[in-house]
């Protein structure tokens, strides 16, 4: 049976006295959280049960390296996200270990806990099958530049995705879901009509929305993209407020 709330999964070396008042000022907000100690048998026994996680550092904690290759591989399986509070120093010596594609935000020491609260709630309010409510979108485009500047407009309402190929696209697909693809019209090797066509014959993929990214503004290219009807098609150019505002309304979210 679905649990009926989202929960928070915090861990840490120890339940301090500011987790301990973290979690009080959660149970205000209606959120339900749990601590787990930072070890991998506590955390394994728990990870299942939570919608997104936070890491709360004490200063100068340094979790084992076991710890966190733990945490980043379960996230790359089950799309969870991680939201890490802590000192700068802390902070960094976390993040080389853990991926940059599962943290939803870094908060430092002291915590604006109204803030921390505001982005558990966005992460909830999509309800989707993402981690902590986030809609997944995976984007598909030869240009990792350009990806990175998509990304970096969407990870804050998104959990997001990249991947250089269709090929890369379908590999990643078989072990992850999206609720949305933006898939490069102009790709080298295998274009972007070629893989809508990919998509389309697999039972598990054709009914995955896509919209197009195309370079192209002109009529007919506009036509050609049109006639392979994608759920939309994008300019390249478009700007970040558009994106958020197309996105926000195919999803029927308030970006």
């Amino acid at each position: 049976m679905a649990k009926e709330k989202k929960r928070v999964l915090i861990t840490g070396g120890k339940q301090s006295f500011l987790i301990r008042s973290l979690m009080k000022k959660l149970e205000e907000a209606k959120i339900d959280a749990f601590f787990i100690a930072s070890d991998v048998n506590s955390l394994s026994s728990a990870f299942d049960e939570a919608d997104i996680l936070t890491y709360y550092l004490d200063k100068d904690e340094r979790p084992g390296h076991d710890v966190l290759v733990y945490l980043n591989d379960r996230m790359s399986e089950t799309n969870k996200r991680i939201i890490l509070i802590g000192e700068a120093d802390d902070l960094e010596y976390v993040q080389k270990t853990i991926s940059s594609d599962h943290v939803a935000e870094v908060y430092h020491r002291p915590l604006d806990i109204d803030k921390y609260i505001e982005r558990l709630n966005i992460s909830f309010s999509a309800e989707g099958r993402g981690v902590g409510g986030m809609k997944s979108i995976l984007i598909i485009d030869d240009d990792p530049t350009y990806m990175g500047v998509i990304r970096g407009w969407l990870k804050q309402y998104f959990k997001v995705a990249m991947v250089t190929s269709g090929t890369l696209g379908l590999t990643w697909l078989a072990r992850n879901h999206a609720d949305l693809i933006l898939l490069d019209y102009e790709m080298p090797i295998v274009s972007g009509p070629q893989v809508l066509e990919m998509l389309r014959s697999e039972a598990n993929f054709r009914d995955i929305p896509v919209f197009f990214l195309t370079g192209k503004s002109d009529k007919e290219s506009v036509m050609k993209v049109v006639a392979l009807k994608p759920q939309n098609y994008l300019l390249k150019t478009i700007s970040q407020e558009d994106l958020l505002a197309e996105l926000g309304k195919f999803f029927g979210m308030i970006l």
